[in-house]
């Protein structure tokens, strides 16, 4: 027992270390080159909430929006470039060999939520799978293999 509750003492603290990364921000705390970015990206959106994260050591600012009612999240750069944008989608809507591997992923279960996440020019699908009552995510490129 006493392993068990070091086991899950270990996993709490590790979760609050990773949620600790992410810290919301206000328009006036970020770099003026991303603010620029913000306001252009959020013209014909509603912006719904900052963030600040750190991922490999890199500081990234995470832009929440909704667009045409879908939601729309960005990463952008200290430089405000945008790295990266997570979007919204139907599971109809992306390449039938990514489909196949989310609905084998889901099996008896449902899947929730579809994304397509761009970075650069390298499309890839994320997706929420609830199976016996536990969610998770799950990654494919366009040509269904999973990513890792």
């Amino acid at each position: 027992m006493l392993h068990k509750t070091k086991l899950f003492a270990s996993v709490a603290i590790a979760s609050l270390a990773l949620f600790a990364a992410e810290k919301k921000m206000e328009m006036k705390d970020l770099p003026e080159p991303v603010q620029k970015t913000v306001r252009e990206q959020t013209k014909t959106a509603k912006l719904r909430g900052l963030a600040k994260e750190v991922e490999n050591g890199k500081t990234l600012y995470e832009v929440e929006t909704t667009v045409n009612g879908k939601s729309r999240d960005l990463l952008v750069d200290a430089t405000g470039a945008v790295v990266e944008v997570e979007e919204a989608t139907e599971l109809g809507s992306i390449p039938e060999a990514a489909q196949k591997t989310l609905k084998t992923a889901a099996g008896a279960g449902k899947i929730l939520t579809v994304e397509t996440v761009t970075k650069g020019s390298a499309v890839s699908y994320e997706a929420i799978v609830e199976k016996g009552g536990k969610k998770s995510e799950v990654a494919v490129n366009a040509d269904g293999s999973l990513k890792k």
